[in-house]
């Protein structure tokens, strides 16, 4: 059984996890919207991802004998400036979740709960790889400025992405 501390905690970020979703979803219908299409579907694999960390954390609970706890999703904003805004937003987005995660870790180590610690350790290494991906978009973007061209070279490059195959999803 998870301890109660530990059970509330690890709702609030499903439920995180299920804003970052929609936020993904949102800034995607906007890509689409200015026909920036590889970028849309890079935001919207993004969304699918992060449903995908919602329901681990979803089986987690339930695994441990706890009770999930689904919270209102507030809404995410529907426009930006630019794709630049727009991938600067989901970088600083990435980073309060990192820094979420981290918290995380810290209680289940205070909380001597050492199976919720391993399973984090897992949300610990994907969050490196999720805030590296943004910026790297985000510096590609800073670096062509106003340049279409490359704008649409970064659009179709981003449009390749394909899904996180089983394994790499797996805890």
């Amino acid at each position: 059984m998870m301890k109660q501390k530990i059970q509330d905690a690890f709702n609030a970020q499903l439920n995180a996890e299920a804003f970052s979703s929609h936020l993904y979803m949102s800034m995607s219908a906007y890509l689409q919207s200015i026909n920036l299409k590889g970028m849309a579907s890079w935001m919207r694999l993004q969304a699918e991802e992060e449903k995908m960390h919602e329901m681990k954390f979803f089986d987690y609970v339930l695994a441990r004998g706890g009770k999930v706890l689904l919270d209102k999703i507030n809404e995410p904003p529907t426009e930006w400036e630019s794709p630049l805004a727009i991938f600067k937003a989901a970088y600083g987005h990435e980073q309060m979740i990192s820094e979420k995660i981290n918290k995380l870790v810290d209680l289940a180590v205070a909380e001597s709960d050492h199976a919720s610690n391993a399973f984090l350790q897992w949300f610990v290494s994907e969050q490196v790889e999720e805030e590296e991906s943004v910026l790297d978009v985000v510096d590609q973007l800073e670096l062509i400025g106003d340049e279409r061209g490359a704008l649409f070279m970064i659009d179709r490059e981003l449009g390749q992405r394909v899904p996180a195959s089983p394994t790499e999803a797996e805890v």
